[in-house]
């Protein structure tokens, strides 16, 4: 299998009700810069810059009677991580890749100039969204009347987003044989195996696999191929952040049904916050 060139993380995105909702969190409490907003069919789509450059786009439906995919998401699943999103040079060269590799790419687009995608089914995936783009310029607009302003100083760097996966030799096929992610880390303990990778910038993703049917994460994932487990933020005083519980180690979890539907887990912003997961 040959690795997609020039390839990059670029965000992750969580589905909301209404994007309102999630500001508080991610630009308050985490210091999410505004970067862009704009509705397009299906769905309106806006996104915050943290301190490291990784971004988190905020997903809520919009005329889903032209196109209802995010409110057929959102009624199946609740809110919560949606899909990765990694830029590519070539989105010709990379469908090339994808499909030789055995995956299969979906929603194709590719006739506009100025963004061209397409997605990799998360039965393929495995268990999460993978967009592939390739963008002609960045994307830009200003902020909705009442974005509320960081409670920082400083805005917190989104370390790594977590993805547990029910076999970690698949989800390495996919991130790292077809997505190029370099390894940087790993190791195992009881009851998980994990790996972190890298990209050229800011972007990381650590896969995790439970090894006992009795972890928290094999209950996380369930009978799924995978499912996104956390976001991992480096910030300030995370035990201030609202909703945060000390999980040991110095570092704090913000539970799903307080964030949304999606996992935090905080530390504060040394060399590595995150030296190893959570206990499974």
């Amino acid at each position: 299998m040959s690795a997609i060139p020039d390839i990059d993380l670029d965000h992750v995105a969580v589905a909301v009700e209404e994007q309102a909702s999630a500001w508080p969190r991610y630009a308050g409490d985490l210091g999410g810069q505004w970067l862009a907003g704009g509705a397009e069919t299906g769905f309106s789509a806006a996104q915050v810059r943290y301190a490291n450059g990784m971004k988190v786009e905020v997903l809520e439906p919009y005329a889903v009677e032209r196109n209802d995919f995010l409110r057929r998401f959102l009624d199946r699943s609740g809110p919560g991580p949606h899909h990765l999103t990694f830029k590519v040079a070539d989105i010709a060269l990379a469908l090339e890749l994808v499909e030789a590799a055995g995956y299969r790419p979906v929603n194709v687009n590719i006739d506009y100039p100025e963004w061209k995608e397409a997605f990799i089914h998360p039965k393929d995936a495995p268990g999460v969204v993978v967009q592939l783009a390739q963008a002609a310029g960045s994307w830009q607009s200003s902020p909705p009347e009442g974005f509320p302003a960081s409670r920082l100083d400083e805005p917190a760097r989104l370390v790594h987003v977590g993805h547990a996966v029910a076999d970690l030799d698949e989800g390495l096929r996919l991130f790292v044989e077809l997505l190029g992610g370099k390894e940087i880390d790993g190791g195992a303990d009881h009851d998980l195996r994990w790996v972190d990778l890298a990209w050229p910038g800011p972007g990381r993703v650590r896969l995790l696999e439970a090894t006992s049917t009795a972890s928290a994460v094999a209950a996380w994932v369930g009978e799924r191929a995978g499912r996104v487990h956390h976001l991992a933020f480096a910030v300030a005083q995370p035990r201030h952040v609202a909703d945060a519980v000390a999980i040991g180690d110095e570092v704090f979890e913000v539970e799903p049904d307080a964030n949304l539907g999606a996992r935090l887990l905080l530390a504060a912003p040394t060399e590595a916050p995150f030296p190893r997961p959570l206990a499974g």
